[in-house]
């Protein structure tokens, strides 16, 4: 599985994806300060999921109908964030392919997954 880290989305992301042995792009090694349809459009077209704490990206999928390969929108109080990179490498690794064409929200405890139209 591939994956594009947003700018904004905690880089404990990116080194727990690396550790585990995913092929991660960090927007803010690649192009920072990119737009966010600068950054879904790229990670669609690299087939890559885009990981993020900006609830913009689900403006973009939901209202604005952009094509994406996946977004998976985190959502960590501060008290939480210690376990982020944890919880979101066992996310991939129970889920794996699954996440592919989907809008999920990982949460603490609470993971919700909706299927995109068109994949």
């Amino acid at each position: 599985m591939r994956f594009l880290v947003d700018e904004g989305c905690d880089y404990g992301v990116v080194r727990a994806l690396r550790a585990a042995g995913y092929d991660v792009h960090a927007v803010s090694e690649m192009s920072p300060r990119a737009d966010d349809t600068e950054v879904i459009a790229l990670a669609a077209r690299e087939e890559r999921i885009v990981l993020t704490e900006d609830g913009d990206f689900g403006q973009l999928v939901y209202a604005h109908g952009q094509q994406t390969h996946g977004v998976v929108f985190i959502r960590y109080p501060i008290a939480m964030r210690k376990r982020l990179g944890k919880d979101v490498v066992k996310l991939v690794k129970q889920r794996g392919e699954t996440l592919v064409g989907c809008f999920v929200v990982l949460q603490p405890g609470r993971i919700r997954i909706s299927r995109l139209s068109g994949e």
